[in-house]
């Protein structure tokens, strides 16, 4: 049986979690002074600040096959103060956006021509589940020859959680890791239909005990740029940073590019990639 479960329950844990992670005085409530037998706010709280009845909030939380509106969805994001990603996620776990979109599983030839005049950026493209789906030769210098790897592990999560070779390569490993799958969890919502999606959320599971810590955060966050900081076998320490491009023609599949953060580490990568 599948661990994702539905969105029904999906987006009854989703907002038990939000509702708990919140005090009074962060919405503009008064603390009360006696003890709180449970962390966060309280239903009567929730219902008050998203202006719906208690036994509603109750229902939803009992994921009791409620189907909310748009404005109840933007009351209690509201009241529950989510920001811009956990909106969204909210919104496609209720079915109000366009969701179930179709899916490529090829990648576009403009789009390996790209990679290619990347070069020497390091550079690849993948899909939603964070699939890698095309490289240049300098990314397989710099992370993993994904060519050597069976096709069914080659995933960014599975690769840092599970290969041997990964497990000391991000000096930032946890923080990698947590991201990885709040931005993950963020691309469920919006394939929940996703067989493939949910065998990679149970394999992980059921392998990674800290994949199975961090889903359970219920975190929810896109990652376009950032940082890491990596330890490898030719160039040493380095820090790179890395952005992540959306083409408009095939808009489930992410360009991600990578730059060196500063001079050091540029040759560094420059050692790496031979140039």
């Amino acid at each position: 049986m599948s661990t994702m479960g539905d969105t029904t329950r999906e987006m009854a844990t989703f907002l038990r979690t939000r509702r708990e992670r919140l005090a009074p005085g962060e919405v503009g409530l008064p603390d009360r002074k006696r003890a709180r037998r449970t962390p966060g706010l309280r239903r009567e709280e929730v219902a008050e600040l998203a202006g719906v009845s208690v036994d509603y909030v109750v229902r939803l939380e009992q994921g009791r096959g409620l189907r909310p509106s748009a404005d109840v969805l933007d009351a209690l994001a509201g009241a529950l103060r989510l920001s811009e990603d956990e909106r969204a996620y909210l919104f496609d776990l209720a079915r109000q956006r366009q969701a179930g979109r179709q899916r490529k599983t090829e990648v576009a030839d403009q789009l390996v021509r790209l990679l290619g005049d990347l070069s020497p950026l390091p550079a690849m493209v993948v899909n939603h589940r964070n699939d890698i789906l095309a490289w240049n030769p300098e990314m397989t210098k710099l992370v993993l020859d994904f060519g050597e790897v069976p096709e069914a592990q080659r995933n960014g999560l599975w690769l840092c959680l599970l290969h041997p070779s990964m497990r000391t390569f991000y000096l930032d490993r946890a923080q990698i890791i947590r991201e990885g799958i709040a931005d993950l969890r963020a691309a469920w919502a919006m394939y929940p239909d996703d067989p493939t999606f949910a065998q990679l959320v149970d394999e992980l599971t059921g392998r990674s005990d800290e994949f199975a810590h961090f889903w359970a955060q219920q975190d929810v966050q896109v990652r376009g740029r950032g940082v890491k900081r990596m330890r490898h076998p030719v160039g040493g320490l380095l820090t790179v940073t890395f952005e992540v491009l959306t083409s408009l023609q095939d808009p489930d599949q992410r360009l991600i590019v990578y730059r060196a953060a500063e001079q050091a580490s540029q040759a560094a990568l420059d050692a790496i990639t031979g140039r």
